[in-house]
């Protein structure tokens, strides 16, 4: 799966079945998550930071102490590709792993 393609509408709807928590809003993937506390939230951007860097993809987020606020869209195709898709999938991964270690 490259990222260097714009997803149709078809293609996001069916990516949004498998990502029930995200939602799609102003034409990118968008999602609230709040932690125990900053230091969690923290953690967390820390850890999607890495793989931000490893994937040449950088998502727009915003964190107020316990809350990370993200959106997903690839300007270079001006929407959503597969890189988003698999940035998403990715926290919902780290999330699971982290919910699972509880």
């Amino acid at each position: 799966m490259t990222g260097r393609k714009r997803l149709a509408d078809e293609e996001i709807g069916a990516a949004l079945q498998e990502l029930p928590d995200w939602k799609l809003r102003e034409g990118k993937l968008y999602r609230e998550l709040e932690f125990k506390n900053f230091q969690e939230a923290f953690g967390f951007m820390s850890r999607m930071a890495l793989f931000s860097e490893a994937e040449n993809h950088h998502p727009e987020w915003f964190n107020v102490y316990n809350k990370v606020v993200i959106e997903l869209s690839t300007h270079d195709v001006g929407g959503i590709s597969p890189k988003d898709l698999r940035w998403a999938k990715t926290v919902e991964s780290i999330l699971s792993s982290r919910e699972e270690g509880r």
